[in-house]
Protein backbone atom coordinates (compact mmCIF):
# COMPACT_ATOMS: atom_id res chain seq x y z
CA UNK A 1 0.00 0.00 0.00
CA UNK A 2 1.51 3.37 -0.80
CA UNK A 3 1.82 6.42 1.39
CA UNK A 4 -0.97 8.40 -0.30
CA UNK A 5 -3.10 5.45 0.29
CA UNK A 6 -2.43 5.11 4.13
CA UNK A 7 -2.80 8.78 4.44
CA UNK A 8 -6.26 8.79 2.76
CA UNK A 9 -6.68 5.76 5.13
CA UNK A 10 -6.04 7.35 8.26
CA UNK A 11 -8.37 10.39 6.95
CA UNK A 12 -11.61 8.10 6.91
CA UNK A 13 -12.25 7.94 10.52
CA UNK A 14 -11.27 11.01 11.24
CA UNK A 15 -14.18 12.52 8.76
CA UNK A 16 -16.38 10.48 10.06
CA UNK A 17 -15.74 11.79 13.50
CA UNK A 18 -16.05 15.51 12.12
CA UNK A 19 -19.68 14.74 10.74
CA UNK A 20 -21.12 12.81 13.67
CA UNK A 21 -20.15 16.39 15.74
CA UNK A 22 -21.45 19.10 13.40
CA UNK A 23 -23.74 20.34 15.99
CA UNK A 24 -21.04 21.04 18.78
CA UNK A 25 -22.58 22.47 22.24
CA UNK A 26 -23.30 26.04 22.50
CA UNK A 27 -19.89 27.37 24.43
CA UNK A 28 -16.93 24.72 23.60
CA UNK A 29 -13.88 27.01 22.10
CA UNK A 30 -13.26 27.03 18.17
CA UNK A 31 -10.94 25.17 16.63
CA UNK A 32 -8.36 27.99 15.92
CA UNK A 33 -4.93 28.37 13.14
CA UNK A 34 -2.95 28.96 16.12
CA UNK A 35 -4.00 25.84 18.71
CA UNK A 36 -2.19 27.19 21.75
CA UNK A 37 -4.49 30.24 21.97
CA UNK A 38 -7.36 27.74 22.59
CA UNK A 39 -8.69 27.64 26.20
CA UNK A 40 -10.34 24.65 26.99
CA UNK A 41 -11.50 25.24 30.59
CA UNK A 42 -15.24 25.46 29.36
CA UNK A 43 -14.98 21.72 29.40
CA UNK A 44 -15.06 21.87 33.52
CA UNK A 45 -18.55 21.69 32.94
CA UNK A 46 -19.59 18.02 32.36
CA UNK A 47 -22.64 19.34 30.06
CA UNK A 48 -20.11 20.23 27.74
CA UNK A 49 -18.18 16.89 27.42
CA UNK A 50 -20.32 15.79 24.37
CA UNK A 51 -17.83 15.27 21.50
CA UNK A 52 -15.74 11.84 21.11
CA UNK A 53 -12.72 12.12 22.83
CA UNK A 54 -13.46 15.02 24.83
CA UNK A 55 -11.88 13.03 27.74
CA UNK A 56 -8.37 14.03 26.30
CA UNK A 57 -9.46 17.72 25.55
CA UNK A 58 -9.67 18.62 29.37
CA UNK A 59 -8.07 16.98 31.76
CA UNK A 60 -8.80 18.30 35.32
CA UNK A 61 -5.64 19.01 37.35
CA UNK A 62 -7.20 20.00 40.50
CA UNK A 63 -9.90 22.39 42.03
CA UNK A 64 -9.17 25.19 39.85
CA UNK A 65 -10.69 24.52 36.34
CA UNK A 66 -8.27 26.81 34.68
CA UNK A 67 -5.43 24.33 35.98
CA UNK A 68 -5.64 21.45 33.30
CA UNK A 69 -4.01 19.12 30.34
CA UNK A 70 -5.39 19.28 27.00
CA UNK A 71 -4.08 17.38 23.50
CA UNK A 72 -5.37 17.86 20.11
CA UNK A 73 -4.11 17.24 16.63
CA UNK A 74 -4.57 18.25 13.21
CA UNK A 75 -4.34 16.81 9.95
CA UNK A 76 -4.20 18.67 6.37
CA UNK A 77 -4.63 16.99 2.94
CA UNK A 78 -4.07 19.18 -0.06
CA UNK A 79 -3.40 17.10 -3.87
CA UNK A 80 -1.41 19.95 -6.07
CA UNK A 81 -0.86 19.80 -9.82
CA UNK A 82 1.09 22.46 -11.36
CA UNK A 83 1.56 22.68 -14.87
CA UNK A 84 4.64 24.72 -14.99
CA UNK A 85 6.03 25.38 -11.86
CA UNK A 86 7.73 28.60 -11.68
CA UNK A 87 6.87 29.34 -15.03
CA UNK A 88 8.65 26.16 -16.12
CA UNK A 89 12.22 28.43 -16.53
CA UNK A 90 13.07 27.55 -12.75
CA UNK A 91 11.89 24.30 -12.30
CA UNK A 92 11.09 21.95 -14.92
CA UNK A 93 7.57 21.21 -16.46
CA UNK A 94 4.62 19.73 -14.82
CA UNK A 95 3.84 18.07 -11.32
CA UNK A 96 1.29 16.41 -9.49
CA UNK A 97 1.62 15.56 -5.83
CA UNK A 98 -0.25 15.37 -2.71
CA UNK A 99 1.48 17.28 0.39
CA UNK A 100 0.41 16.15 4.31
CA UNK A 101 0.53 17.83 7.17
CA UNK A 102 0.05 16.23 10.52
CA UNK A 103 0.46 18.32 14.23
CA UNK A 104 -0.01 16.98 17.46
CA UNK A 105 0.47 18.86 20.68
CA UNK A 106 -0.12 18.39 24.58
CA UNK A 107 -1.09 22.24 26.23
CA UNK A 108 -0.79 22.45 29.75
CA UNK A 109 -2.27 25.20 32.30
CA UNK A 110 -1.33 25.91 35.55
CA UNK A 111 -2.35 29.18 37.00
CA UNK A 112 -0.56 32.19 34.94
CA UNK A 113 1.65 29.61 33.38
CA UNK A 114 1.04 27.71 30.13
CA UNK A 115 3.30 25.04 28.81
CA UNK A 116 2.51 24.29 24.99
CA UNK A 117 4.15 21.68 23.09
CA UNK A 118 3.59 20.35 19.37
CA UNK A 119 5.35 17.90 16.49
CA UNK A 120 5.17 17.52 13.57
CA UNK A 121 5.44 15.51 10.38
CA UNK A 122 4.87 17.02 6.78
CA UNK A 123 5.70 14.97 3.56
CA UNK A 124 5.02 15.83 -0.03
CA UNK A 125 4.99 12.09 -2.07
CA UNK A 126 5.85 12.45 -5.40
CA UNK A 127 6.75 16.30 -5.94
CA UNK A 128 9.62 16.48 -8.08
CA UNK A 129 11.37 19.34 -6.59
CA UNK A 130 11.11 19.68 -3.02
CA UNK A 131 11.81 22.72 -0.79
CA UNK A 132 12.31 23.35 2.74
CA UNK A 133 8.39 24.00 2.88
CA UNK A 134 7.47 20.98 1.29
CA UNK A 135 8.78 18.02 4.06
CA UNK A 136 10.22 17.68 6.96
CA UNK A 137 10.43 14.63 8.82
CA UNK A 138 8.49 14.55 12.56
CA UNK A 139 10.47 17.20 14.73
CA UNK A 140 9.53 19.49 17.01
CA UNK A 141 7.18 22.56 15.93
CA UNK A 142 6.38 24.60 19.00
CA UNK A 143 7.55 24.28 22.60
CA UNK A 144 7.26 27.10 24.93
CA UNK A 145 6.64 28.45 28.16
CA UNK A 146 4.57 31.04 28.33
CA UNK A 147 3.37 33.40 31.33
CA UNK A 148 0.12 35.36 31.75
CA UNK A 149 0.31 37.86 34.41
CA UNK A 150 -2.41 40.47 35.41
CA UNK A 151 -1.16 43.99 36.64
CA UNK A 152 -4.32 45.65 37.49
CA UNK A 153 -6.46 46.31 34.42
CA UNK A 154 -3.39 45.76 32.56
CA UNK A 155 -1.77 41.94 31.31
CA UNK A 156 1.77 40.88 30.66
CA UNK A 157 2.48 38.24 28.42
CA UNK A 158 5.86 36.60 28.17
CA UNK A 159 6.65 33.43 25.81
CA UNK A 160 10.39 32.02 25.67
CA UNK A 161 10.95 28.74 23.13
CA UNK A 162 10.15 27.87 20.09
CA UNK A 163 7.16 29.49 18.77
CA UNK A 164 5.37 30.74 16.06
CA UNK A 165 3.82 34.38 15.41
CA UNK A 166 2.44 36.59 12.60
CA UNK A 167 1.80 39.88 11.82
CA UNK A 168 -1.25 41.37 10.79
CA UNK A 169 -2.48 39.96 7.24
CA UNK A 170 1.05 37.90 7.00
CA UNK A 171 1.92 39.88 4.19
CA UNK A 172 5.85 40.20 5.50
CA UNK A 173 5.50 37.87 8.87
CA UNK A 174 3.73 34.62 8.78
CA UNK A 175 2.95 31.55 9.86
CA UNK A 176 3.62 29.90 6.29
CA UNK A 177 -0.02 28.50 6.59
CA UNK A 178 -0.03 28.13 2.93
CA UNK A 179 3.10 25.73 1.89
CA UNK A 180 3.31 22.48 4.13
CA UNK A 181 5.54 22.79 6.33
CA UNK A 182 4.83 25.95 9.05
CA UNK A 183 7.52 28.53 10.09
CA UNK A 184 8.52 28.56 13.59
CA UNK A 185 11.34 30.92 15.63
CA UNK A 186 13.31 29.84 18.72
CA UNK A 187 12.24 33.31 20.23
CA UNK A 188 11.87 35.41 23.70
CA UNK A 189 8.44 37.20 22.73
CA UNK A 190 6.84 39.86 26.01
CA UNK A 191 3.92 41.65 25.24
CA UNK A 192 1.75 44.87 27.54
CA UNK A 193 -1.34 45.18 27.05
CA UNK A 194 -3.09 48.67 28.83
CA UNK A 195 -6.49 49.91 27.62
CA UNK A 196 -6.26 50.30 23.88
CA UNK A 197 -2.39 50.09 23.54
CA UNK A 198 -0.16 47.10 22.96
CA UNK A 199 3.71 47.03 23.15
CA UNK A 200 5.33 44.33 22.18
CA UNK A 201 9.12 43.34 22.06
CA UNK A 202 10.60 40.27 20.50
CA UNK A 203 14.07 38.23 19.96
CA UNK A 204 14.54 35.48 17.60
CA UNK A 205 16.15 33.28 15.57
CA UNK A 206 14.03 31.76 12.31
CA UNK A 207 14.28 27.93 12.42
CA UNK A 208 16.19 25.48 9.71
CA UNK A 209 13.59 22.88 8.73
CA UNK A 210 15.44 19.90 7.73
CA UNK A 211 14.39 16.84 6.02
CA UNK A 212 17.03 14.19 6.34
CA UNK A 213 16.31 12.65 9.86
CA UNK A 214 13.71 13.32 12.95
CA UNK A 215 14.65 16.40 15.10
CA UNK A 216 17.12 17.86 13.12
CA UNK A 217 15.74 21.22 13.01
CA UNK A 218 17.61 24.06 14.29
CA UNK A 219 18.34 28.09 14.59
CA UNK A 220 21.18 29.61 14.80
CA UNK A 221 22.57 33.53 15.32
CA UNK A 222 23.82 33.78 11.84
CA UNK A 223 19.96 34.84 10.81
CA UNK A 224 18.29 36.51 13.59
CA UNK A 225 14.37 38.71 13.54
CA UNK A 226 14.29 41.05 16.26
CA UNK A 227 11.92 44.33 17.23
CA UNK A 228 9.61 46.35 18.78
CA UNK A 229 6.08 47.00 17.74
CA UNK A 230 3.32 49.49 18.75
CA UNK A 231 -0.72 48.56 18.23
CA UNK A 232 -3.44 51.09 19.16
CA UNK A 233 -7.29 50.58 18.44
CA UNK A 234 -8.93 54.22 16.89
CA UNK A 235 -12.05 55.40 15.85
CA UNK A 236 -14.24 52.50 16.88
CA UNK A 237 -12.10 49.33 17.12
CA UNK A 238 -10.16 50.39 13.86
CA UNK A 239 -6.22 48.80 14.22
CA UNK A 240 -3.15 51.03 13.85
CA UNK A 241 -0.13 49.79 14.45
CA UNK A 242 4.19 50.36 13.79
CA UNK A 243 7.20 48.50 13.84
CA UNK A 244 10.74 48.47 13.86
CA UNK A 245 12.70 45.19 13.08
CA UNK A 246 15.85 44.05 12.65
CA UNK A 247 16.18 41.48 9.91
CA UNK A 248 20.08 39.78 10.28
CA UNK A 249 21.44 37.14 7.78
CA UNK A 250 24.98 36.23 7.91
CA UNK A 251 25.05 34.58 3.91
CA UNK A 252 22.61 36.57 2.44
CA UNK A 253 22.39 36.13 -1.77
CA UNK A 254 21.19 38.70 -4.09
CA UNK A 255 21.98 39.21 -7.76
CA UNK A 256 24.31 41.47 -7.75
CA UNK A 257 25.73 41.27 -3.98
CA UNK A 258 26.07 38.59 -1.29
CA UNK A 259 27.78 38.88 2.45
CA UNK A 260 26.24 40.04 5.85
CA UNK A 261 22.69 41.44 5.58
CA UNK A 262 21.82 43.73 8.30
CA UNK A 263 18.41 44.73 7.31
CA UNK A 264 16.17 47.47 9.44
CA UNK A 265 12.31 47.12 8.72
CA UNK A 266 9.89 50.33 9.58
CA UNK A 267 6.34 49.23 8.93
CA UNK A 268 2.76 50.99 9.48
CA UNK A 269 -0.26 49.41 9.07
CA UNK A 270 -3.72 50.58 8.86
CA UNK A 271 -7.01 48.55 8.90
CA UNK A 272 -10.54 48.58 10.03
CA UNK A 273 -13.92 48.31 8.62
CA UNK A 274 -17.40 50.61 8.61
CA UNK A 275 -20.50 50.43 7.58
CA UNK A 276 -20.13 48.43 4.30
CA UNK A 277 -16.52 48.74 3.70
CA UNK A 278 -13.51 47.57 4.76
CA UNK A 279 -9.73 48.21 4.76
CA UNK A 280 -6.24 46.73 5.20
CA UNK A 281 -2.97 49.40 4.16
CA UNK A 282 0.75 48.66 4.67
CA UNK A 283 3.57 50.30 4.10
CA UNK A 284 7.05 49.16 5.31
CA UNK A 285 10.56 50.80 4.22
CA UNK A 286 13.70 48.68 4.55
CA UNK A 287 17.17 50.50 5.19
CA UNK A 288 20.45 48.93 6.51
CA UNK A 289 23.49 47.67 4.68
CA UNK A 290 24.87 44.15 2.93
CA UNK A 291 28.18 43.46 1.82
CA UNK A 292 29.24 46.97 1.32
CA UNK A 293 26.15 48.30 -0.36
CA UNK A 294 23.12 49.76 1.06
CA UNK A 295 19.91 48.92 1.06
CA UNK A 296 17.27 51.20 0.01
CA UNK A 297 13.86 49.26 -0.84
CA UNK A 298 10.36 49.69 0.27
CA UNK A 299 7.03 47.82 -0.08
CA UNK A 300 3.36 48.61 0.18
CA UNK A 301 0.08 46.16 0.45
CA UNK A 302 -3.87 47.33 0.15
CA UNK A 303 -6.75 45.22 0.19
CA UNK A 304 -9.94 47.65 0.38
CA UNK A 305 -13.94 45.76 -0.33
CA UNK A 306 -17.53 46.85 -0.15
CA UNK A 307 -19.88 44.28 0.87
CA UNK A 308 -23.54 44.18 -0.14
CA UNK A 309 -25.09 43.02 2.70
CA UNK A 310 -28.57 42.42 2.42
CA UNK A 311 -28.03 41.66 -1.58
CA UNK A 312 -28.63 38.14 -2.09
CA UNK A 313 -25.22 36.44 -1.84
CA UNK A 314 -24.04 39.17 -0.08
CA UNK A 315 -21.13 39.80 -2.68
CA UNK A 316 -18.22 41.98 -1.69
CA UNK A 317 -16.43 43.45 -4.33
CA UNK A 318 -12.79 44.27 -3.80
CA UNK A 319 -9.78 45.81 -5.16
CA UNK A 320 -5.68 44.85 -3.79
CA UNK A 321 -3.28 46.68 -4.76
CA UNK A 322 0.73 45.55 -4.06
CA UNK A 323 4.17 46.81 -4.85
CA UNK A 324 7.54 46.14 -4.12
CA UNK A 325 10.83 48.44 -5.34
CA UNK A 326 13.38 46.40 -7.64
CA UNK A 327 17.59 47.30 -8.00
CA UNK A 328 17.60 49.91 -10.10
CA UNK A 329 21.05 49.78 -11.02
CA UNK A 330 22.96 46.65 -10.45
CA UNK A 331 26.69 49.27 -10.45
CA UNK A 332 25.89 51.46 -8.43
CA UNK A 333 26.52 51.27 -4.37
CA UNK A 334 22.86 50.66 -3.62
CA UNK A 335 20.53 47.44 -3.34
CA UNK A 336 16.66 48.59 -4.14
CA UNK A 337 15.52 45.25 -4.14
CA UNK A 338 12.84 44.42 -1.55
CA UNK A 339 12.88 41.32 1.20
CA UNK A 340 10.01 40.13 1.87
CA UNK A 341 11.09 38.43 4.63
CA UNK A 342 8.67 35.57 5.84
CA UNK A 343 6.27 35.90 3.74
CA UNK A 344 2.87 33.65 3.83
CA UNK A 345 2.71 31.99 0.59
CA UNK A 346 -0.89 32.30 0.27
CA UNK A 347 -1.23 35.99 -0.05
CA UNK A 348 -1.53 36.42 -3.32
CA UNK A 349 -2.22 32.95 -4.61
CA UNK A 350 -1.19 29.63 -3.26
CA UNK A 351 0.62 28.85 -7.08
CA UNK A 352 3.36 30.13 -6.28
CA UNK A 353 4.09 32.12 -9.44
CA UNK A 354 4.82 35.65 -8.16
CA UNK A 355 7.07 36.58 -5.69
CA UNK A 356 6.41 39.72 -3.43
CA UNK A 357 9.68 41.57 -4.86
CA UNK A 358 10.22 44.05 -8.07
CA UNK A 359 6.75 44.03 -8.91
CA UNK A 360 3.23 46.00 -8.96
CA UNK A 361 0.46 43.88 -8.63
CA UNK A 362 -3.54 45.21 -9.74
CA UNK A 363 -6.10 42.69 -8.68
CA UNK A 364 -9.79 43.09 -8.36
CA UNK A 365 -11.99 40.51 -6.61
CA UNK A 366 -15.89 39.24 -5.95
CA UNK A 367 -16.85 37.35 -3.71
CA UNK A 368 -20.22 35.61 -2.66
CA UNK A 369 -21.53 33.54 0.30
CA UNK A 370 -24.19 30.79 -0.95
CA UNK A 371 -24.49 29.71 2.36
CA UNK A 372 -22.96 31.16 5.74
CA UNK A 373 -19.96 28.93 5.73
CA UNK A 374 -19.51 28.61 2.24
CA UNK A 375 -17.86 31.13 -0.05
CA UNK A 376 -16.29 31.31 -3.79
CA UNK A 377 -14.08 34.23 -4.62
CA UNK A 378 -13.05 34.89 -8.23
CA UNK A 379 -10.20 37.55 -9.58
CA UNK A 380 -7.70 38.83 -12.23
CA UNK A 381 -4.85 40.09 -11.78
CA UNK A 382 -2.14 42.02 -13.76
CA UNK A 383 1.61 41.71 -12.88
CA UNK A 384 4.27 44.06 -13.66
CA UNK A 385 7.73 44.69 -12.76
CA UNK A 386 8.83 48.51 -10.81
CA UNK A 387 12.41 48.18 -12.66
CA UNK A 388 13.15 46.07 -15.42
CA UNK A 389 16.96 46.06 -14.00
CA UNK A 390 15.81 43.30 -11.63
CA UNK A 391 14.53 40.45 -12.13
CA UNK A 392 10.84 38.99 -12.44
CA UNK A 393 10.63 36.47 -9.16
CA UNK A 394 8.94 33.49 -7.91
CA UNK A 395 7.98 32.69 -4.37
CA UNK A 396 9.29 32.83 -2.16
CA UNK A 397 12.05 35.37 -3.81
CA UNK A 398 13.80 33.26 -6.42
CA UNK A 399 14.81 35.01 -9.29
CA UNK A 400 13.59 33.68 -12.63
CA UNK A 401 16.83 33.77 -15.10
CA UNK A 402 17.68 35.65 -17.48
CA UNK A 403 14.67 38.27 -16.54
CA UNK A 404 16.89 40.92 -15.08
CA UNK A 405 18.07 43.59 -17.51
CA UNK A 406 15.51 42.09 -20.42
CA UNK A 407 12.20 42.74 -21.88
CA UNK A 408 9.32 44.92 -20.69
CA UNK A 409 7.94 45.44 -17.69
CA UNK A 410 4.74 43.62 -17.55
CA UNK A 411 5.15 40.51 -16.39
CA UNK A 412 2.07 38.58 -16.90
CA UNK A 413 -1.62 38.19 -15.88
CA UNK A 414 -3.68 35.21 -14.20
CA UNK A 415 -7.14 34.19 -13.14
CA UNK A 416 -8.09 32.80 -9.54
CA UNK A 417 -10.79 30.92 -8.40
CA UNK A 418 -11.41 29.73 -4.71
CA UNK A 419 -14.06 27.98 -3.08
CA UNK A 420 -13.83 27.83 1.00
CA UNK A 421 -16.62 25.89 2.82
CA UNK A 422 -16.20 24.91 6.53
CA UNK A 423 -18.45 21.83 6.89
CA UNK A 424 -18.29 21.61 10.38
CA UNK A 425 -16.26 23.11 13.78
CA UNK A 426 -13.28 20.71 12.87
CA UNK A 427 -13.46 20.07 9.05
CA UNK A 428 -13.33 22.29 6.11
CA UNK A 429 -12.28 22.18 2.40
CA UNK A 430 -11.00 24.60 -0.19
CA UNK A 431 -10.54 24.22 -3.76
CA UNK A 432 -7.90 26.92 -5.57
CA UNK A 433 -7.25 26.95 -9.65
CA UNK A 434 -5.27 29.75 -10.38
CA UNK A 435 -4.26 30.19 -14.30
CA UNK A 436 -1.38 32.36 -15.31
CA UNK A 437 -0.56 34.06 -19.09
CA UNK A 438 3.45 34.92 -19.06
CA UNK A 439 4.41 37.96 -20.89
CA UNK A 440 6.49 38.58 -23.84
CA UNK A 441 9.58 38.91 -21.03
CA UNK A 442 8.96 35.73 -19.34
CA UNK A 443 8.61 33.80 -22.73
CA UNK A 444 11.91 35.12 -24.04
CA UNK A 445 13.23 34.01 -20.73
CA UNK A 446 11.61 30.36 -21.58
CA UNK A 447 8.43 30.42 -19.78
CA UNK A 448 5.20 28.95 -20.39
CA UNK A 449 1.38 30.06 -19.58
CA UNK A 450 1.25 27.92 -16.49
CA UNK A 451 -1.61 26.29 -14.62
CA UNK A 452 -2.57 25.50 -10.66
CA UNK A 453 -5.13 23.44 -9.43
CA UNK A 454 -4.90 23.04 -5.22
CA UNK A 455 -7.92 20.42 -3.48
CA UNK A 456 -7.68 20.44 0.10
CA UNK A 457 -9.54 19.30 3.49
CA UNK A 458 -8.76 20.17 6.99
CA UNK A 459 -9.43 18.47 10.13
CA UNK A 460 -8.67 19.72 13.46
CA UNK A 461 -9.08 18.40 16.75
Amino acid sequence: MTYRHRSWLLLAPLLAMAASTANAATGRPAILSNRWQEDWSALADPALKTQPLDSLKYLSLGDDPANYLSFGANLRERYETNHSPRFGAVAGQGDGYLINRMEVHADLRLGEVQTFVQLQNDSAPGKKNKGPADANKLDLEQAFVALVHPIGNDTLKIRAGRQQFAFDLQRFVSVREGPNVRRSFDALWSDYETGQWRFIGYYSQPVVNKDRHSFDDTSSHRQRFYGARVERLILGGNELSAYWSRFADADAHFLTVSGNEQRDVWDLRFAGKKANFDWDLEAMLQTGDIGGQHIRAWGSGSRVGYTFKDAALAPRLAMQLDAASGDTNPNDNKLGTFNPLFPNGSYLNLAGYTGYVNFIHVKPSVTIKPMANLSLMGAVAGLWRMTTDDAVYTMPSIAVPNTAGHGSRYAGAYGQLRLDWKVNGHLSTAIEAVHYEVGSSLKAAGGSDSDYLGVELKFGW
